[in-house]
């Protein structure tokens, strides 16, 4: 599908840029756009890497049959569902990376807007959804031979969580906050009967407007171990232990809002060895009032703005960048190297949801967080499928970008429309993964990637060893894979460790030793599985799964 004509409404937009002085997003640029499969059957509302190199999708159930039939002639047969009761099609699939193929999985009750967290023994923990799944919690083990499906427990949170936001803690259990009228948070799993409450978040009731604006809140865990926590224009920083606001921070300059319907995104940039200070990042979003305006057709330029902080300051303040172009839905993604960031998906006007959006954002940029300011941006090479709402993005470990999913419909839509629901899977392939830094590019053969993840504790030493042919400066990441919906990777974390090498390998050529530290506590890096990477230069090599507790 390429990108349609510009009808009356994209022309206003492309004029109101040019007004502003924002020229708008043109095809050229680095990177390269594979479509890995036409259709899925399912769109990827939500995906989520597990460490067996599957991703988990799913979108809802109540929009009646998806193109993707379950197995056997299985049925699924629930009174609860609003819009067919027995429905014989899947609403959730696993993709296997490595032979680009996918199988139906089981999903009974509803997992629309939902939010998920991958718990430190691998397995995908989802919360939440709409109707009959508002309080359930259902679990996705990562096993090979395609035995493994959900399995659903209802009733196991303590309120309804629909578009609520989870992040793994250091103990390795969820914390779960907001969704909508959920002015609230609570922990999963339950450690004891204190836990069975939700626990009152009076700042969600704070950043609440007429157009709601702060679903999805963004969440990152600090170095202190406390919780920043950002809705609409504004954050705190939470000592969930004590349910204490210890921090609050100035309001995002403009005042305009960036969560959910105006989904702008964050991430927490990539963290120092043994690091001393956090920053976030949060970019695009939408006007106050956009998504009111769209309910009559009228789409308001997305937001073109970021704002950068360092939240470990004493006296943090917003710095202010300029994208190259307004995006609202965009998903950020932090690449294995620790250099870049990859700013994909949505669209350059209206907001979040049904019909709300009307000119996509078709190319990727990418924001390099060390380059000088004015110098961060830059635009990639542009798909030709629009990814509005309802789409999805995440990191695999060879280096490559999924991305699937937009749905901005109530059901699934396939004809007479500007941006019918879409069912592929894609790949974007950044710059370092041309053949041209073929030279630059370091491959681990120690551990091997086709081996089980290496278990390493807190403090500990790990070696790699790899192969180069032009060895530069070298660097090991190691990177969480995010829970992706909704414009927000959650849990998404990168840290550089500590390298020390390395050193030549005698006997063979190009062949190298390096000694790499792992994060000292678990408010660094909280237990669970992570992809390391050696970095050459900006070149990542394809990550090697370990699992740290």
């Amino acid at each position: 599908m390429k990108p349609p004509a510009l009808p009356i409404r994209g022309l206003v937009l492309v004029l109101a840029l040019a007004c502003a002085g924002i020229a708008p997003a043109s095809g050229g640029g680095g990177g390269r756009w594979d479509v890995l499969q036409r259709s899925i059957g399912v769109s990827a509302m939500h995906m989520q890497l597990l460490h067996n190199d599957r991703v988990i999708i799913f979108d809802r159930t109540d929009f009646g049959q998806s193109n993707l039939s379950l197995p056997d002639g299985r049925c699924r047969r629930n009174p609860r569902e609003r819009v067919l009761p027995v429905d014989c099609t899947a609403h959730s699939a696993e993709y296997d990376v490595a032979s680009n193929t996918f199988r139906p999985l089981f999903v009974f009750t509803d997992t629309w807007c939902s939010s998920g967290t991958v718990a430190p023994d691998g397995t995908l923990v989802q919360t939440g959804g709409w109707n009959d799944g508002y309080r359930n919690v259902r679990a996705m083990r990562a096993c090979d031979g395609g035995s493994c499906d959900w399995n659903e427990t209802q009733d196991a949170l303590a309120a309804n969580r629909w578009y609520a936001t989870n992040q793994i803690l250091p103990d390795g259990r969820a914390f779960i906050v907001g969704g909508r009228r959920q002015f609230n948070y609570e922990f999963f799993p339950k450690a004891d009967a204190s836990d069975a409450s939700a626990i009152a978040l009076p700042f969600l009731v704070q950043t609440r407007d007429p157009e709601e604006n702060n679903l999805y809140p963004f969440v990152h865990l600090n170095i202190d171990g406390n919780l920043f926590i950002f809705a609409k224009n504004r954050a705190v920083l939470l000592d969930y232990k004590k349910n204490k606001i210890v921090r609050t921070y100035p309001e995002l300059a403009g005042g305009d809002p960036r969560n959910y319907p105006s989904s702008g995104s964050s991430v927490l940039l990539p963290l120092k060895p043994s690091p001393t200070e956090a920053e976030v990042l949060i970019c695009g979003g939408a006007p106050a009032g956009s998504y009111n305006s769209t309910k009559e057709k009228t789409f308001f330029p997305a937001l073109v703005t970021c704002g950068r902080i360092k939240i470990t300051d004493a006296s943090p303040a917003w710095v202010i960048e300029r994208m190259s172009s307004p995006r609202v839905m965009g998903d950020m993604i932090l690449l294995p190297n620790g250099a870049e960031v990859v700013i994909i998906n949505g669209a350059m006007d209206g907001t979040a949801g049904w019909e709300a959006a009307n000119t996509p954002a078709y190319a990727p940029v990418v924001y390099r967080p060390d380059h000088a300011p004015g110098d961060r941006f830059e635009e990639q090479s542009a798909t030709d499928i629009a990814r509005l709402y309802h789409s999805s993005a995440i990191l695999l470990r060879d280096g490559r970008v999924l991305v699937g999913g937009s749905n901005p419909h109530i059901y699934y839509n396939f004809s007479n429309e500007q941006y019918p629901t879409e069912l592929s899977l894609e790949a974007f392939s950044p710059e370092y993964l041309d053949s041209s830094n073929d030279a630059l590019r370091p491959k681990i053969t120690h551990p091997s990637p086709a081996d089980p993840a290496v278990s390493v504790k807190y403090g500990d030493s790990m070696t790699l060893q790899f192969e180069v042919p032009a060895l530069g400066l070298v660097s090991v990441t190691m990177v969480a894979p995010s829970f992706t919906t909704h414009s927000f990777g959650m849990n998404q974390r990168l840290l550089f460790l500590d390298v020390a090498g390395p050193t030549a390998l005698h006997g063979a050529a190009g062949a190298y030793e390096a000694s790499v530290v792992m994060p000292a506590t678990a408010v660094l890096a909280p237990p669970g599985y992570y992809m390391v990477f050696v970095v050459n230069g900006h070149i990542p090599s394809e990550g090697v799964w370990v699992h740290i507790e």
